[in-house]
């Protein structure tokens, strides 16, 4: 399961992501990812978030609750160095997708 998947923004940003093989060596690197249910029609995004470090999975916790909900979720991710980048990218793609676990999670 290594092929890219794209996702648009609502600015109209396409946005390339690759799923994570959990089992593998993760990078300790800035990324985004999003969860979302991954079928041959394409992705239906289900979380959108955003780390400084990929491999000190902060992202497992949001993992693990929408396979509770969503069953066979899958994590997407892209490397992004800068945190503004990452941060106005996770804005854009929850802007367009209304991700229901971003909704769930606001004040």
């Amino acid at each position: 399961m290594s092929r890219q998947i794209e996702l648009a923004g609502k600015s109209g940003a396409r946005y390339r992501y690759t799923p994570l093989e959990e089992e593998r060596f993760l990078p300790p690197a800035g990324a985004n990812y999003v969860i979302a249910e991954v079928t041959s029609e394409g992705a239906t995004v289900v979380y959108a978030g955003e780390t400084d470090n990929l491999a000190s999975q902060s992202w497992r916790p949001a993992l693990e609750a929408a396979r509770k909900k969503y069953g066979e979720a899958k994590i997407l991710t892209r490397l992004n160095v800068t945190r503004a980048v990452r941060e106005a990218e996770r804005v854009d793609l929850i802007e367009e997708h209304q991700p229901p676990m971003n909704q769930d999670r606001r004040g």
